[in-house]
């Protein structure tokens, strides 16, 4: 008896998004092994395909044949979607701290740190950018290089851009980005892989931010966030740096709270706008001497009896640019601190 395997989808508009994106696939498949016959159909992708396509030739000079063979081969991955609706950062941070600021990360930082000293230490020098926030960074991401993605970014970028509607636009403008960036780079995209949001490389930067940011720190004639620590290492430098990173100056520090007025400056995704003697009149007192006319905003951390509160300041709002999430930021803060203090006690 023949052995019949099923694939389960959560809903039918899954299950037909997956025929949608299998058939754009065997229809090229058909066109590349060379079917017989002068006409062979183009791949038959969905109007929104159509539509993004359209767009990329008037506005970049792209070849219309060419995007829809790019685009038939994308094919939708419900557990990108499943992964993206229930981020890790989502959990309460008593719960998401021990996953990243761990004794063995601590460890792997420090040895990352001495393999690549000169380098982080030039990126300082360049960008201003302590080598520990660098390192912490790289080891939250990726663990220093070792868990880069296991998904194609095409395929995530696709599924994200034409069936994830809550953040579809920023989806379709990364898809558009990284077609941009394998034509400049004349790189595999339909190979390439990342995380289940698109990101790339050592420092998982996504399509923009490789664009925009990625710097060839070991001046071999090519950036390589893949294959290079040195790049992957400048290129973070370089970002912290263009988004505002002020070389030598406190990230966050330590709060106390008392009353109810303090809730509305609780950090809701924008720059520190709150003086710290503002914030004392709303019942919050630093932990540490800090100048009255700093601008700070309110760290809430929610532990399993009380939350935890910090005041951070510009620094810390530029780490939250990498993610967006307080509770990644502040991994990256306390690992950076574990690794420097590990590293100077060795």
């Amino acid at each position: 008896m023949k052995r019949i395997s099923i694939i389960l989808f959560a809903n039918f508009g899954e299950f037909m998004r997956s025929l949608f994106y299998a058939f754009g696939f065997l229809t090229l498949a058909g066109c590349a092994a060379g079917t017989t016959g002068a006409t062979a159909a183009a791949p038959q992708l969905r109007p929104e395909y159509e539509s993004f396509i359209g767009e990329m030739v008037e506005r970049h000079g792209f070849s219309q044949a060419e995007l829809k063979g790019i685009l038939g081969r994308a094919q939708f991955q419900p557990k990108i979607i499943d992964a993206i609706s229930r981020p890790a950062t989502s959990k309460p941070w008593y719960e998401f701290r021990p996953l990243l600021v761990t004794p063995q990360r601590v460890a792997d930082g420090v040895v990352f740190w001495n393999s690549h000293a000169s380098t982080l230490e030039r990126a300082r020098r360049e960008f201003g950018v302590p080598e520990e926030i660098i390192t912490a960074v790289i080891g939250v991401e990726t663990n220093y290089g070792v868990q880069t993605g296991r998904h194609l970014v095409l395929d995530a970028l696709t599924t994200l851009a034409f069936d994830y509607p809550k953040r579809a636009p920023f989806f379709r403008e990364e898809l558009e980005h990284y077609l941009l960036l394998g034509r400049e780079q004349r790189a595999d995209i339909l190979g390439i892989k990342g995380s289940y949001a698109g990101a790339i490389g050592i420092p998982q930067f996504m399509p923009s931010s490789y664009r925009r940011y990625a710097v060839d720190f070991d001046s071999d004639g090519k950036v390589d966030l893949a294959g290079s620590a040195v790049d992957a290492i400048g290129s973070v430098a370089n970002y912290l740096k263009g988004y505002g990173w002020e070389a030598e100056q406190t990230i966050a520090v330590p709060a106390l709270v008392n009353g109810g007025n303090y809730a509305e400056a609780i950090y809701a995704g924008e720059r520190p706008r709150y003086t710290v003697e503002k914030l004392r009149q709303l019942g919050v007192a630093p932990g540490a001497d800090i100048a009255r006319d700093r601008h700070a905003t309110l760290i809430e951390l929610e532990n399993k009896v009380g939350n935890e509160h910090w005041l951070g300041f510009n620094n810390f709002y530029v780490i939250t640019r990498y993610n967006r999430s307080v509770n990644y930021a502040m991994s990256v803060l306390q690992l950076a601190e574990e690794i420097r203090a590990a590293r100077n006690s060795n």
